[in-house]
């Protein structure tokens, strides 16, 4: 990791490595979108035999009869499973769903004047796509957190597609009873959830973090394919002036380890705890050598001149994760996808268990959205009822607006039941 100040000497470099920052983003997408879109506009235009040719090139396919994953297999794989890691995976996907329960938005009607009766309805999505990764390392607990949103959420049809899945993988689509799961993964899988083939029909909406190639073809279908949002690597942001160097240091290497590209940041004022979390990162990362990698290529220990400026630089960050010592710190929290509040909320149990989405916004994002939810899965239908008393309220002004803005033909529609009413009278 390396060490940079706000003041002193090296503040002006340290200035323009945090707007670098804040301008990280899609920027890598760049270098594989001419090859995904070749991929996408083949699949796309030839359906199951393109899939499968890349499929059995990239996903080690055995064959076209193996594409679609039996519910026996699933079931196989759930056996399998010890009972202890089907313990726990019952345990997650009870918080996930609990915690998605309580976020989805409700149906509302209200009078706000005689006559008149606005709301909303909720509906689900017709069906989604869940992107699970099976590459340096499976990922059950996405299908988790991707399909258990979607399930509360009552969308009708959830599919599943991952590359080479696990067994724990199989296991959790058996557990939430997925009926629709696919062995291929890439931008070939994405073309394949986004346009349709003779195999697998198109959905709605395509969740799910993936590789480059995956999170590129997202944004090649974006406009013909609704997408969750382009998830990058993995980030962390520790910010403490009281952490134990140990555990702030076994945070940055637990995400670190996720990918070589994975950002891990510590910001605090003090000096004395930025040379202990150093010191104990190097330590604990020894035997890791994905974290080694992603730390030394991009680990970033700021000593900030003031907490009022270390909270400034968390939030111009805008990082997927982000750690801070106590509950009144979210006072101040403006930009994250998801906040641990002191020293027992290891980041990696909201990876699993906590129940808040591990699905979250990259790239400075966060300044915008928040991660993955049960809104997600969802649309919200305005509805709008009048009657004569609010028609006679709002109508008039309604019908100047129209005019004002020179649309003849709207404000007609108002007068016209406006001179209805009058006439009957």
């Amino acid at each position: 990791m390396k060490l940079v100040r706000t003041k002193g000497r090296g503040a002006a470099q340290t200035e323009a490595m945090l707007a670098a920052l804040e301008r990280r983003g899609s920027a890598a997408l760049d270098s594989v979108l001419p090859a995904v879109r070749r991929i996408v506009a083949d699949v796309r235009k030839h359906g199951d035999r393109a899939l499968l040719r890349y499929a059995s090139r990239w996903d080690e396919l055995p064959g076209p009869q193996t594409l679609r994953v039996t519910k026996d297999e699933m079931a196989a794989a759930w056996d399998s499973l010890h009972s202890e890691l089907r313990d726990a995976l019952c345990t997650a996907a009870a918080q996930i769903r609990g915690f998605a329960e309580r976020q989805l938005p409700q149906t509302w009607n209200s009078s706000p004047l005689p006559g008149l009766v606005t709301g909303q309805l909720v509906r689900p999505l017709g069906s989604v796509g869940c992107y699970v990764p099976s590459g340096r390392h499976p990922l059950p607990s996405t299908l988790l957190m991707t399909a258990i949103p979607a399930q509360v959420a009552r969308v009708g049809r959830i599919v599943a597609v991952s590359p080479k899945p696990a067994p724990a993988t199989l296991a959790a689509a058996h557990l939430l009873g997925i009926e629709e799961f696919y062995r291929v993964g890439g931008a070939h899988a994405v073309a394949a959830l986004a346009y349709g083939t003779p195999t697998i029909r198109r959905v709605d909406k395509i969740a799910g973090p993936g590789n480059l190639y995956v999170t590129a073809a997202k944004r090649v279908v974006a406009f013909d394919c609704s997408i969750d949002m382009l998830a990058g690597p993995t980030e962390i942001v520790v910010a403490s002036e009281r952490g134990a160097a140990a555990d702030i240091a076994s945070d940055l290497v637990a995400q670190a380890e996720h990918d070589p590209e994975a950002l891990a940041i510590f910001v605090t004022t003090r000096a004395d705890l930025a040379r202990e979390v150093m010191a104990e990162t190097k330590q604990r990362s020894r035997q890791i050598a994905v974290a080694r990698e992603a730390l030394d290529r991009s680990g970033l220990v700021i000593v900030a001149s003031s907490i009022l400026e270390a909270r400034a630089i968390v939030n111009r960050l805008a990082p997927e994760h982000v750690t801070v010592d106590a509950a009144a710190d979210l006072d101040w929290v403006r930009n994250a996808g998801s906040v641990f509040v002191g020293r027992w909320s290891a980041q990696p149990l909201g990876d699993y268990i906590s129940g808040p989405n591990h699905t979250l916004p990259t790239g400075g994002m966060a300044r915008v959205r928040g991660g993955l939810s049960v809104n997600d899965f969802v649309k919200l239908v305005t509805v709008q009822q009048y009657a004569q008393p609010a028609l006679r309220a709002l109508g008039p002004k309604a019908a100047l607006l129209a005019e004002a803005e020179g649309l003849a033909g709207h404000a007609e529609a108002i007068r016209t039941r406006l001179s209805e009413r009058r006439s009957r009278g």
